[in-house]
């Protein structure tokens, strides 16, 4: 993907020792290339997990963050640096999504306040910058938490100013805070000890230090593309979702499961594979390699020709993608959600939900707005606005239902003019304590308190499959394997799912409480689900026991213990 920017400078003219000074349309160039490269690195971000859980969605929310930012400005020709910054911050404000979002968005916003609307920035005024978007990013989070990408902020701004101590030299003083900024990421395991166990380095700061780096590469003329040859685990690879980003002309998925005759030489086998197609996967497990692509419809059938060239097909699956996408709409039709009737002075709900079954309950509940949202795609602050804006009452309370989105709810709640309460809810389970609570005629604040200790009263399980093998908290887990989490805390992996259900309802106490809602997602058969219930039945044969078709992907089960 090449760099297209009106007025785009040339490579190296940005920072260069003849030239130390940025307009907005050189600001804007280095906004696209921070945003290419951490593209190109998407998927890798993504997979810095601290628990090995299929979720990973860190890159994403940054990427979606920085093109919500280019995007504001894209047609723009302003030549002000402080003008473009302020428009970059506005656009990433709207777009951010997920707490790593939403700090790169408050990165932005201090970054355009030290530029105000000045005509220039010089190096002076670029480690302003850097230090008043340091000081936005912390003041922003209620409780900031060192060894994640605020320490890189913070890190990067202080090596702005040691490289400034020496040099009026934009680039020169890039090149310092990468140095650094490289450093203060690989430093993170040593700050939040969830990293070391984990083995992995903070997914944020990795995704701030990736963004720089992409624009010190365009300034350096070096190249901002690059295939990614990555093979992620067999469980981590999710493929019912792609219909959601079809390019033009790429009609089918095919899905090849093959053993090669010989190693992969990743990066070759990537760039034949673009040759013939889009939106490569590829996955490995035991020896066996998934390949997954989009192609045209006359080139539906090459993927398997060139796969037969590597080795012994076990498994061909093909999709329309055009089909898909036309059941889902129909679907989509016909599942439309009855939602509540909200009256001018009415306390309304705005719910976000991970899956369609769980929409329908929290719609049936009272819920007068459900966003789609959840894990890996997590709502905008503009898309939680957009559901208040659009109710017709200024009394608002917003449930998350997801710790990753609480910031995002939060900003949404301060741009509004109408009066909104948000609920921590960090879980499903949180969610529908909270919703049961619901009076639309109740006082805004005191129903927000009831709210809010309501979500204390439940317990919550997930379920759901290892994405690769570590060691946290002193559970050994097996990528492949089954996982348990208790509160977002690991607490068990087993190859069977009956045994990680039963002992995560032994590990709640479940024995004291009364109730077990299970929420089954839509990568397990109703025969499992029946199964499992019953086997939680016999056991508990005086507790009341709910099953429910909550169609949320990646996991299994979401369980209430209540």
């Amino acid at each position: 993907m090449s760099i297209e920017t009106s007025n785009q400078p040339a490579p190296g003219s940005a920072a260069a020792g003849s030239n130390l000074t940025l307009n907005g349309q050189e600001l804007k160039a280095l906004l696209v290339a921070g945003m290419t490269w951490l593209k190109v690195h998407q998927q890798t971000v993504n997979s810095l997990n601290v628990f090995p859980v299929p979720d990973g969605d860190t890159g994403t929310n940054m990427l979606l963050t920085m093109q919500a930012a280019y995007n504001e400005v894209a047609n723009s020709n302003e030549m002000n640096v402080g003008k473009m910054a302020h428009g970059i911050a506005q656009g990433a404000l709207m777009g951010a999504r997920g707490n790593s979002g939403v700090i790169l968005s408050q990165l932005w916003r201090g970054f355009a306040r030290a530029l105000d609307s000045l005509d220039v920035m010089d190096a002076d005024l670029f480690v302003r910058a850097m230090n008043e978007a340091k000081n936005t990013a912390y003041k922003g989070v209620v409780r900031p938490v060192e060894g994640t990408i605020l320490t890189v902020a913070k890190d990067s701004a202080a090596a702005a100013e040691k490289a400034r101590a020496t040099t009026n030299d934009l680039l020169a003083i890039l090149d310092q805070v990468i140095i650094d900024a490289d450093a203060s990421v690989k430093h993170t395991p040593e700050l939040l000890p969830k990293l070391k166990q984990a083995g992995v380095v903070d997914s944020g700061g990795m995704g701030l230090y990736l963004i720089m780096e992409g624009m010190q590469r365009f300034i350096k003329d070096l190249p901002l593309e690059a295939t990614v040859a990555m093979v992620q685990p067999l469980s981590a690879m999710v493929l019912d979702e792609v219909v959601e980003d079809i390019e033009p002309g790429q009609d089918y998925e095919v899905v090849v499961d093959f053993k090669p005759d010989a190693p992969l030489v990743l990066e070759s086998f990537y760039n034949d594979l673009a040759e013939i197609g889009t939106s490569i996967q590829v996955g490995e497990g035991d020896g066996m390699y998934r390949m997954h692509i989009h192609v045209p419809l006359d080139k539906r059938y090459e993927p398997i020709d060139y796969i037969m060239t590597k080795g012994t097909i076990t498994k061909v699956a093909m999709e329309n993608l055009m089909a898909q996408m036309e059941d889902q709409a129909r679907k989509a039709d016909q599942e439309k959600l009855e939602l509540a009737e909200v009256q001018p002075g009415e306390v309304a709900l705005v719910v976000i939900s991970p899956g369609p079954g769980i929409s329908r309950i929290f719609a049936s509940l009272g819920a007068a707005a459900i966003i789609e949202g959840g894990q890996t795609m997590n709502p905008s602050t503009e898309e939680i606005l957009q559901a208040i804006e659009n109710l017709p009452t200024d009394q608002i309370i917003i449930l998350p239902n997801n710790k990753n989105i609480i910031l995002a709810a939060n900003n949404a709640a301060e741009l509004s003019v109408k009066h909104i309460r948000v609920v921590p809810s960090r879980s499903v389970p949180q969610g529908i304590s909270a919703i049961f609570r619901h009076n639309p005629e109740a006082n805004l604040d005191e129903l927000f308190e009831e709210m809010k200790n309501a979500i204390s009263e439940v317990d919550t399980g997930e379920i759901t499959i290892a994405t690769r093998s570590v060691e946290i908290d002193d559970v050994k887990v097996q990528e492949g394997q089954v996982i348990a989490l208790l509160n977002g805390q690991l607490v068990l992996s087993s190859a069977v799912i009956d045994e990680a259900v039963l002992y995560l309802l032994d590990k709640a106490d479940t024995q004291d409480k009364e109730r077990v809602t299970l929420f089954y997602g839509n990568n397990i058969t109703k025969a499992d689900v029946d199964r499992i219930g019953a086997s939680i039945q016999e056991k508990y044969p005086d507790h009341e026991i709910e099953v429910h078709n909550g169609g949320q992907p990646y996991y299994q089960f979401i369980i209430a213990i209540e």
